[in-house]
């Protein structure tokens, strides 16, 4: 299986919505995920796979009327190196869909809740990319674990996606990031590339977090900033430089 590079470029999408766009959305996520987690428990789930999926994701999204916009691409190419991508974290829009955009051009995994792992059908297929799983409840204990492993995996060539602010919200604010990426980033001398981004088209409910109301009318819009190189002593400049730009861009987005 080649890897399809529908998604990862620059691009602009003009849908109209659907009736019905949540059941419909979820009902061909449903097929996505659990053909993925039988590729998955087969041993089988290659980074071609992972994109392939990904882009069913988007396409789904597209095809109950969700607008994607996607910036900055261009600046994935300006290194040659891994690297550490920052970013906000809205939904569970980015981990499902960013890998359509990113893995073509950069390979990478994510930094994960552990308890994702344990999902039914999607614990199987996160687990075949070889995530760093993080509790979330010992904040020493995740630090020490991304570090290390961190370290272990841009030494094998593979970036990291971290989502500094712990947690899914739906406001982006500067006091709300942790220095975690951007400490890694100094550890292994690799370039941070921020990503600001807008997901609220795949909302929350009022059960769970994960399956909310899909919201076609809402853009989805992802940028992504120039690599970040850090220079200074205690890297406090460019983690600033990198929230700098997500909250800034995030502002702008429509």
């Amino acid at each position: 299986m080649e890897l399809i590079t529908h998604y990862a470029q620059n691009y602009t999408s003009s849908n109209k919505p659907c009736f019905f766009p949540t059941p419909k959305f979820y009902f061909k996520l449903y097929n996505i995920v659990s053909n993925a987690c039988k590729v998955a428990k087969a041993n089988q789930y290659s980074a071609e796979r992972w994109v392939y999926d990904s882009f069913l994701v988007g396409q789904a999204l597209e095809s109950v009327g969700c607008n994607i916009f996607i910036n900055g691409y261009e600046n994935l190419k300006k290194i040659s190196s891994p690297c550490i991508f920052v970013s906000n974290h809205m939904s569970t829009l980015e981990t499902f869909f960013l890998p359509s955009i990113i893995q073509p051009t950069i390979n990478h995994t994510f930094v994960i809740k552990e308890s994702l792992l344990s999902y039914p059908l999607l614990g199987p297929v996160l687990s075949a990319r070889n995530p760093i799983a993080v509790t979330r409840t010992n904040p020493r204990q995740d630090l020490t674990k991304v570090l290390e492993v961190g370290q272990e995996k841009i030494a094998q060539g593979e970036s990291l996606v971290i989502f500094p602010q712990g947690t899914r919200k739906t406001e982006v604010k500067t006091e709300d990031f942790s220095s975690l990426a951007t400490k890694l980033a100094k550890k292994t001398n690799v370039p941070l590339i921020p990503i600001a981004l807008k997901t609220t088209a795949w909302g929350f409910s009022s059960i769970t977090k994960d399956l909310g109301k899909i919201s076609p009318e809402i853009p989805i819009q992802i940028t992504f900033g120039e690599p970040i190189f850090i220079e200074s002593n205690n890297g406090k400049e460019e983690h600033q430089k990198s929230i700098d730009f997500i909250v800034t861009t995030f502002k702008n987005f429509a």
